[in-house]
């Protein structure tokens, strides 16, 4: 369902990701982990066409991902890492607008939406405005707008960033229940390495822009001969302390602007 292949992104002098290469098959659920910086969130803008590789091949649901965007697109829902849905709309304005966004049928419409909000138990709360939400139901309905039109595959940045522990749980028996039965394939990133291990059928691990290997938690563990999966990302990332880094794309285009106004 994903094929990356060689994919390389530099930002000037900077590699942000340094040819790595991974398949992801129909309904399996990947996980993405690495420390701050590592190149996860990179690696995800170039799948969902948010940025475009300096080098390499991505194809995903059958599609070349930077020649054919607007099919890719059409293929997968996103739950990013910082919150995303309208403050100032209720859920459901939420999701009339995401439906419009992916040309949602109205014949479909509130079939489908009544259908996702009451999966992830908003549906009593449809015409509330979004301000009034917590955090944990801002995010299931993140997942329930994501899930709108159908897609293919789901990716999902950090999800449980900050939820409680229930909610956590919740989003993730709602995720798994996805990919067994409607056989959608789930890329996700996670700094809980027990999600990873619980949720993930195999997990890849990248540091400084390089994959650094692949497998199951056991065949990780088996790699590095450790005991967990917390011992096994540690033996290949290092202990030392990762600040927050800023995103690279970002201060590239700030350099760029920079540059302009000269």
């Amino acid at each position: 369902m994903i094929e990356v292949s060689h994919l390389t992104k530099k930002f000037g002098n900077f590699t942000a990701v340094n040819d790595i290469s991974f398949n992801v098959a129909s309904g399996e659920m990947f996980a993405l982990l690495g420390p701050n910086g590592a190149g996860k969130s990179t690696t995800i803008k170039m799948l969902t066409t948010l940025l475009k590789p300096s080098s390499g091949q991505l194809t995903l649901n059958g599609y070349d991902v930077v020649k054919q965007q607007d099919l890719t697109r059409k293929s997968f829902g996103i739950v990013f890492q910082d919150p995303s849905v309208d403050n100032d709309l209720t859920a459901f304005e939420n999701m009339q607008l995401h439906a419009v966004m992916y040309g949602v049928s109205s014949k479909e419409l509130k079939t489908r939406v009544k259908e996702l909000m009451t999966l992830v138990e908003l549906w009593d709360r449809k015409d509330s405005l979004v301000k009034t939400y917590s955090g944990g139901m801002k995010r299931r309905l993140e997942i329930a707008r994501g899930l709108l039109h159908h897609p293919r595959v789901l990716f999902l940045d950090e999800p449980t960033l900050g939820l409680d522990t229930q909610t956590r749980n919740l989003l993730w028996n709602y995720v798994g229940n996805l990919a067994h039965e409607k056989k959608m394939t789930i890329l996700f990133t996670t700094h809980y390495l027990e999600e990873a291990e619980a949720n993930a059928s195999r997990i890849a691990i990248i540091d400084h822009g390089k994959l650094l290997t692949i497998g199951t938690s056991e065949e990780l563990m088996k790699q590095t001969k450790t005991q967990s999966l917390e011992e096994a990302y540690l033996y290949l990332t290092g202990k030392e302390l990762r600040d927050e880094q800023a995103d690279p794309h970002e201060v590239w285009r700030a350099r760029q602007r920079s540059r302009t106004m000269r």
